[in-house]
This record gives structure tokens, C-alpha cells and sequence, in this order.
């Protein structure tokens, strides 16, 4: 299930960051994106829908079913990516930007079936694991991407036209793959045997009470949205998110802005993306075993602000380089860190939709961000975008120490006898 829910995760961050490899690759010359902001609207547009539309389907998802809703998604943004092999402007090149708002919803979906599978310690481990396969697949898309720049020419299309249209058409095929082979929530997914069935539910059942889904009524979503806990792990998505988008989309951009060619720049682009994901399972790895959340976000959080800061002053391209390193440390663990200790905490699915779909739909946000901090005038040390990083990075070190206090406070109540248990989870209590 990991494996598979990973690889169509990696061709969703894929398709989503080909527009950096696409630009330095000629897009820039051929649709003037030198031109003012043109390249960070043109990231951006992709965001609004992107962020608009994750808790209505996470809402939706369970009445579809994971493999409808999945390929309807996956094979969506695929016929996208192939249409922008084709556009012959900016304005259009937004257009279809706008369009590949079909992955909205796909991300959440993915986080809230994979949660409803295992025990709360068990999650960031699978959360890391499904986030390192797709980190190490989408590390190795810059290496493809190049190889697919030497087909400019062929049929009449430009080399990054080429990236788009290849890409599309083999999200398409996995579209069509994942309606055959995605697996649904264990209440319903056909390939489990009754037996085996019974005992993953009741294993859930014994961690946290929540094995079967309740109803998602409008007054559910609306109590669920006026959580403020909700919202803090929300916005530590974000934060965390800005740096992990802002090395997605301008890594390749600023490598060529050292000097680097771009065939260079392209292939360095890989080994901060492998790097990161051995380090997101080692921490996550810790997290599962100490069965601690916020100590290891918080390590991670200051990686991140020290990789940000030497990318952005050093001097020499090499310790520059290793600032990569580091940000993309930091900012990929946080990725499963924030999602397993937000899913950790939540006792009934509705609530789990609306949140999940909630945190994703910041990440959304975290894109708008990273997109137009990231300005084209602060080219090639985006020292502005890297200060906004930074601050955000701190207000995630603030919500971390806010949300561990009420956790913290909520378990003191509920071992002296002050505050009781819901039916159902008696033994639950909140993990820190």
C-alpha cells in the first residue's frame, strides 16, 4: 500500500514542480517569463484551487471511494500536465496551471486513509516511509527532465514542452493503475479477508477508539473548523511547507543562479532531495519509538532555519549548496512530523477529514507563499523569500510550544480524575 500511494504521490510533487526544471530548461526564452513576477503568478494560480478545494474532498471521499476518487484525480491533472506541452503563452501556460487544481484533495486523501490503517506510534514511520518514496522518485525527475530536453525539435515541440507532455501521459497510465490496485479504507477494502479485517479494526478500536467513521454532519465540520488546535497544526503545516515548496520550485533556479550550467544544475538538484528523505525516516523512526512529537519537530524546525540562513549568506557556492542540504532536511521530516502529530490526536474520522483536509489546504497556502516571497528582483539569493522562511520557522517553534502545553495540560486533567474519557477511550491520551 506505501509503495504505491508514494509513487502517485512522487508524480503529483513531480508534475507540480516541473515548472522550475521546464524554465531554466527554455520555457523562460520561449514564453518571456523573465517578464516582471510572471513566473511566481504562474507557480501561484496553481494554489488557489489547490487550497480552496481539500476539506470538500476529504469530505466527499469515503462517498466515492478511494480508487474512484483517486484515479479521477490522478488521471485530472495528468491530461493537465499534457496540455501545457502545447500552450503558447504565459497567460495559457496559468490557465493550465490553474487546471491541475484535479491533485486538490489528493494529498488529504492519502494522509486520511493511511492514518485510519495503524496505531498512533506506528503512523509517522508509514507517513515517512509513503513521503520518502515519493521525495526519492521526484529527486530523480530533474535527471529525467534533462533527458527529456534532447527530444527538442521532435514533432515541432520545444525540449520543456517535452517534460510536460511525456510526464502527463504517465500520470495518465498510473491514473488507470491506481483504479485497479489503490487500496480503500480497511472497513472496505475487498482484498482483506473478514478475519484479518476484524483484527486491523481492532487494533485501531484499542489505540484510539475511532476504527469505524462516524457521520459528517455540516454541524461536525463547523465545530471541527472552530478548534483552535485545528488551526495551530494547520499553520505549522504551512510554515513548514514554505521551505519545502520553495526548494520544489527554485532549487534548479538558484543552482544556475551560482553559475552552474543547466544540465549542472539540473543534476544537482538530486542528491539535497535523497539526503532529505534518509534523513525523514530516521527521524520519524525516533518519533515512532520514543513515541514523541514536538522534540523531534522542533530539531528539525532549527535545521531548517540554519540551512536557510547559510543559503541565503554564505559566500562560497559549495557551503551555499550544503544550506540546500540542510533545508531540505528540515523541511521534508517536518512534512510527516506535522501530519503524524496532528493525526495522533484526533479520535473520529469526521474530525480527521476536516482536519487533514485543512492542513493539506494551508500546505496550499505555504505554495502561494513560498511562490511570490520567492521574487524574480531577488534573484539569485532570494534573501527575502529565505527571511520569510525563517520568520515562519519561528512561528512554528511557538505553535509547537503552545500545542505541547494544552496536550500536556489535557493528560494532567485527565489522570487526576478532573476531566473523564469519551465512551470508547478510556486509555487515550494525548501524545506530546
Amino acid at each position: 500500500m506505501l509503495p504505491l500511494l508514494g509513487l502517485l504521490y512522487a508524480v503529483a510533487l513531480i508534475d507540480r514542480t516541473n515548472l522550475g526544471i521546464a524554465r531554466i530548461a527554455g520555457m523562460e526564452v520561449d514564453l518571456r517569463l523573465d517578464i516582471g513576477e510572471r513566473y511566481s503568478i504562474a507557480s501561484m494560480i496553481y494554489f488557489i484551487p489547490y487550497t480552496l478545494l481539500q476539506i470538500p474532498g476529504n469530505l466527499v471521499l469515503r462517498r466515492l471511494g478511494a480508487r474512484n476518487f483517486m484515479t479521477i484525480c490522478v488521471v485530472g491533472w495528468g491530461a493537465s500536465q499534457l496540455g501545457m506541452a502545447f500552450v503558447p503563452t504565459w497567460g495559457y501556460l496559468m490557465c493550465g496551471g490553474a487546471n491541475v487544481d484535479s491533485q486538490a484533495g489528493f494529498f488529504p486523501s492519502l494522509v486520511f486513509i493511511i492514518t485510519t490503517w495503524y496505531q498512533r506510534y506506528e503512523v509517522q514511520q508509514r507517513l515517512a516511509i509513503f513521503y520518502l518514496s515519493s521525495i526519492i522518485i521526484t529527486s530523480f525527475s530533474s535527471i529525467f527532465a534533462y533527458g527529456l530536453t534532447f527530444l527538442r525539435g521532435k514533432g515541432g515541440l520545444a525540449g520543456w514542452a517535452w517534460i510536460f507532455l511525456i510526464e502527463g501521459l504517465i500520470t495518465i497510465v498510473l491514473g488507470i493503475l491506481a483504479y485497479l490496485y489503490v487500496p480503500d479504507f480497511p472497513d472496505k477494502s475487498k482484498f482483506l479477508t473478514e478475519e484479518e479485517r476484524k483484527m486491523i479494526l481492532g487494533r485501531v478500536q484499542q489505540d484510539r477508539g475511532d476504527s469505524l467513521p462516524d457521520k459528517a454532519t455540516a454541524r461536525k465540520v463547523w465545530l471541527h473548523l472552530r478548534d483552535p488546535i485545528v488551526w495551530a497544526h494547520s499553520i505549522m503545516f504551512m510554515a513548514t511547507g514554505v521551505p519545502a515548496y520553495a526548494v520544489g520550485f527554485f532549487v534548479t533556479i538558484i543552482l544556475s543562479g551560482m553559475g552552474y550550467s543547466t544540465s549542472e544544475a539540473l543534476l544537482l538538484t538530486a542528491p539535497p532531495g535523497l539526503v532529505a528523505g534518509i534523513s525523514c525516516y530516521c527521524f520519524a523512526r525516533l518519533a515512532d519509538r520514543t513515541r514523541k512529537r514536538a522534540v523531534w519537530l522542533a530539531t528539525q524546525n532549527v535545521i531548517t532555519i540554519v540551512g536557510l540562513a547559510i543559503a541565503a549568506y554564505a559566500k562560497p557556492h559549495p557551503v551555499r549548496y550544503f544550506g540546500l542540504f540542510l533545508t531540505n532536511m528540515g523541511a521534508t521530516g517536518c512534512v510527516p512530523g506535522v501530519l503524524a502529530y496532528s493525526a495522533n490526536n484526533i479520535t473520529s474520522h469526521s474530525k480527521r477529514a476536516v482536519q487533514t483536509g485543512l492542513i493539506i489546504g494551508m500546505g496550499g497556502v505555504a505554495g502561494i507563499v513560498a511562490t511570490t516571497a520567492f521574487r524574480q528582483k531577488d534573484f539569485p539569493r532570494y534573501v527575502t523569500g529565505m527571511w520569510v522562511a525563517i520568520a515562519l520557522q519561528l512561528t512554528m517553534l511557538f505553535l509547537l510550544a503552545v500545542v505541547s502545553y494544552v496536550y500536556a495540560r489535557r493528560n494532567r486533567l485527565r489522570r487526576e480524575g478532573k476531566v473523564g474519557p469519551l465512551e470508547g477511550q478510556e486509555d487515550f491520551f494525548y501524545t506530546i
